[in-house]
């Protein structure tokens, strides 16, 4: 049935670029447009979590690199029957994580440093079995592959300033056309990024609290994110805006109601049905408030570091 949506949304995502092809440039642009979706379409497949992956400069790791870090996600894909995914950090302070890849077998999960230092184990199992769920559920090819596509549909709103002025232009709409694509297009393709994560990042989290077995290593997680995550410049999100729904909280500032226009549901509901979920499961504790949470945590050697590297194994926070 995923399979089904990703083919659907996929359409979706060429006919809008269609459109604002025909804006553009009529039948032709139309046309061209076409062409240029259905090769992006097909590159997107199968490069589209290595061009996601080198936008926010992520670097794969081993268990020689980062030991705690990997054993993590090791034994956690292992709890959900996953194949091991490859294993990236990303040298930026503000606390998150992603998951990419067309299918298990070729994923990949990528934390910050800034989440690796600020967060507890538990937390960063919490966390990295938030993104295994997106693996599992097999929401990162649609996620990453709309990403890119949206990131051309905005790109192509904004070339439409530089076919106004040219006589050739076939636009039966002149320049009220040109004036759609530059506003219309990017606001299309950003509620179709709306769409995707929204609905999401809750079965994500359920499906994580069950992976991990606490889903207070979650909710504790993220309020932490999304405290610090608020005070923080992500700069290649900032750069890269399609990017922002794969992330576990939204790395764009400025960006915190539950409503039409936001790219995650509210960090408090999430943590919410969390709370709710670890009471089914009888593992209540205290349930954190975001972002009202205390002074940032002062930074600690992260899983990757020397000091990570020359701990001894001991078993996974779960064990």
């Amino acid at each position: 049935m995923n399979h089904v949506k990703t083919a659907m949304l996929i359409a979706g995502m060429t006919a809008l670029f269609m459109g604002v092809g025909f804006l553009i440039g009529g039948g032709r642009g139309m046309a061209v447009a076409f062409v240029i979706a259905a090769a992006m379409n097909l590159f997107s497949y199968w490069n589209a979590d290595k061009m996601v992956l080198r936008m926010h400069h992520a670097r794969e790791v081993d268990g020689l690199s980062a030991p705690e870090y990997y054993r993590i996600v090791a034994e956690l894909a292992a709890r959900a029957g996953l194949p091991m995914p490859r294993v990236y950090v990303i040298e930026n302070d503000q606390p998150n994580a992603f998951a990419t890849g067309r299918n298990p077998q070729n994923a990949a999960v990528a934390a910050t440093t800034g989440l690796l230092q600020r967060l507890t184990p538990e937390e960063v199992a919490g966390v990295m079995a938030h993104e295994l769920a997106h693996v599992q559920n097999r929401d990162t090819l649609t996620m990453t592959v709309t990403a890119t596509l949206a990131g051309a549909i905005s790109m192509l709103g904004n070339f439409a300033f530089f076919f106004s002025g040219s006589r050739d232009n076939n636009n039966p709409l002149g320049g009220i056309g040109v004036l759609l694509a530059m506003i219309v297009a990017p606001f299309a393709a950003m509620i179709v990024q709306m769409a995707i994560s929204r609905t999401r990042e809750y079965s994500a989290d359920r499906r994580g609290a069950e992976i991990c077995g606490n889903p207070m290593w979650l909710a504790s997680a993220l309020a932490k994110i999304a405290n610090a995550a608020g005070r923080t410049v992500n700069v290649d999100a900032e750069r890269n805006p399609a990017t922002a729904h794969m992330f576990i909280i939204n790395p764009l500032n400025g960006q915190r109601m539950d409503g039409l226009f936001s790219t995650h549901p509210d960090t408090q509901n999430r943590i919410d049905a969390l709370a709710a979920m670890a009471g089914e499961m009888g593992s209540m504790t205290m349930s954190p408030r975001a972002p009202a949470a205390p002074a940032a945590t002062p930074a600690r050697p992260g899983p990757w570091s020397r000091a990570g590297r020359t701990a001894k194994p001991r078993k996974g926070p779960w064990g």
